[in-house]
């Protein structure tokens, strides 16, 4: 079975090198994959968080609400509910720096490895999705 088009045959011998590069390649795409994904769980989090704390602002400051903590509910005064929200947010966009951190330093290996794989094997290889 031939994978290139009719006329050309592939010159290029693959090595165990070439072959970690590969394999290394595919792994870095997965967890991307897993990284966006948990950016884009994290940022719609912030933005209900964002919302709920402009909502809770807006009540008395003496008024009791119920906040939901794990599996339970706490009656709480609405500014010990504000502090708790700001704390939440903050945990929450020090998580999204990490993962966006961590996405570029991946995307960065990516384009390192697509260089060097495109440099060996040019169009013998398709590392596009």
């Amino acid at each position: 079975m031939q994978m290139l088009p009719e006329g050309q045959k592939n010159t290029v011998q693959v090595t165990y090198d070439d072959q970690l590069k590969i394999n290394e390649f595919s792994k870095l795409i997965l967890q991307k994959d897993d990284v966006d994904k948990n950016l884009t769980q994290e940022k719609t989090e912030k933005e209900y968080l964002d919302d709920i704390l402009l909502e809770i602002e807006l009540l008395d400051e003496d008024e009791y609400m119920n906040y939901k903590i794990g599996e339970s509910f706490l009656l709480m005064k609405q500014k010990k509910i504000v502090k708790q929200l700001n704390k939440d947010l903050t945990k929450i966009e020090s998580k999204i720096e990490t993962l966006e951190n961590k996405n570029s330093d991946i995307m960065e290996k990516l384009q390192n490895l697509k260089t060097a794989l495109y440099v060996k094997f040019g169009n013998n290889i398709n590392l596009e999705r």
